[in-house]
């Protein structure tokens, strides 16, 4: 005999399944009568105590349906394979005939009082259906959109995390093919002449910037062809802003009102079809501007059997925004220490000595906040270690200090395939 709260559970389980997965897929086509019906079903969720549950289970089903239904037609979606004729602003927009695409946002800031922040906004566009059933309908599902969005307050050492996920629309989330303009609810990023425009509140959590390019775009891999592997296809087109003059606020729960701050950002785009294999945990990428005026990209794929694919590499970008491509072999990289997940039981690196002898770099870097962990629950379903770093070292024989962000994934369950 169920209990009276379990036979509730059922209910709702069972009116969720009937008007949220119409939802989803675009099958429910009167939405005045789906949307009485889905917020009377959320008056209800928010008044149990098995709403946690209930909604954690429910996004775990959706997504895994959403990822199956759109691995089935993988091979529509084009390759990142050969040379691409870049073209900008155009290719700072979306590139939907791809099955994965990301905007990435990180940065280093401070107010007028020397306090430092650490920022970060993303972006990504997932593929569900390269041509959906009905494209003349707005609730017809193509892509799923999700978002991150992190602060930092170094002075505080607290860290702040806020995550949304929607399909497009009508009105939701959307990525122009034009230029840098994707918005996520009230979360966006779009580029008007050569200012690009941050914006994203969470709560006590917001920003609102300027970033101004000081240097061109910089083509990573080979002309803008990232490996990520030996098989074909198995890379994406990314490119990066490396040096962004930022200006605007910043506001924490510590701040209450907003904070005028400067600083630097840095802006990768990334989109592709078939990047990371099933035998691939995870990576480790990092991002650092030094203060002699270079700036230095490096990634590493790290193979299930613990050692690291040959595909790994990084860019060096000079002063004058020259750069150059630096393979696997020219790169050192020590890890000096760890820091254990309390939430997640994950193990991260958390300092590194990292030595570029062809270009003579030679740093040590450590987070500012051990914890910057994000469990994305309720976006992309995976639990990763993104934040702001800082360190010391040389670079052509001189000495200099370097900020920047590190993001480093696997190390609290595998992802290799899902990309």
């Amino acid at each position: 005999m169920r209990r009276p709260e379990e036979q509730k559970m059922k209910r709702m389980e069972s009116r969720i399944s009937r008007s949220v997965l119409p939802f989803v897929f675009g099958l429910y086509a009167e939405r005045r009568t789906f949307s009485l019906r889905l917020r009377y079903t959320i008056c209800e969720i928010r008044n149990t105590t098995l709403a946690k549950n209930l909604c954690h289970t429910l996004f775990l089903l959706l997504l895994a349906v959403l990822v199956c239904a759109g691995s089935v037609s993988s091979a529509d979606w084009e390759q990142a394979i050969g040379e691409r004729a870049w073209s900008f602003p155009r290719d700072h927009g979306s590139h939907p005939e791809h099955r994965t695409e990301w905007w990435y946002f990180t940065g280093n800031l401070a107010d007028k009082s020397g306090n430092r922040y650490g920022y970060q906004l993303t972006f990504f566009r997932h593929g569900i259906e390269r041509t959906p059933k009905d494209p003349g309908n707005p609730w017809s599902i193509r892509d799923i959109y999700l978002a991150h969005f992190t602060i930092t307050d170094v002075s505080g050492r607290k860290f702040w995390f806020a995550e949304r996920t929607s399909r497009a629309g009508p009105g939701l989330a959307f990525s122009d093919m034009k230029g840098l303009n994707v918005r996520l609810l009230n979360w966006s990023a779009r580029m008007v002449r050569n200012v690009i425009h941050l914006s994203a509140r969470h709560k006590e959590t917001e920003i609102n910037l300027e970033l101004v390019p000081q240097k061109p775009p910089v083509l990573h891999g080979h002309k803008g062809l990232s490996k990520k592997g030996p098989g074909e296809g198995q890379s994406s087109y990314y490119y990066s802003f490396t040096d962004l003059a930022t200006t605007g606020t910043i506001r924490t729960p510590l701040s209450k009102q907003p904070v005028h701050v400067t600083g630097k950002s840095w802006f990768d785009q990334e989109f592709g079809s078939n990047q990371l294999s099933s035998d691939q945990a995870g990576w480790d990428w990092f991002s650092l501007h030094l203060s002699d005026g270079r700036d230095l990209m490096l990634y590493f794929l790290r193979r299930k059997d613990g050692t690291v694919e040959q595909a790994s590499s990084g860019t060096i970008i000079e002063k004058n925004g020259a750069s150059r491509h630096i393979r696997l072999s020219d790169i050192s990289v020590d890890i000096l220490g760890q820091w254990k997940s309390p939430k997640s039981n994950g193990t991260y690196p958390s300092r590194w000595r990292i030595r570029v002898p062809s270009a003579k770099i030679d740093l040590t870097i450590s987070p500012y906040v051990p914890d910057q962990e994000l469990i994305t629950e309720g976006s992309a379903g995976i639990t990763y270690w993104e934040g702001a770093v800082g360190g010391r070292g040389t670079s052509a024989e001189r000495e200099v200090t370097c900020e920047g962000y590190v993001e480093l994934t696997g190390y609290a369950g595998n992802i290799g395939g899902i990309f």
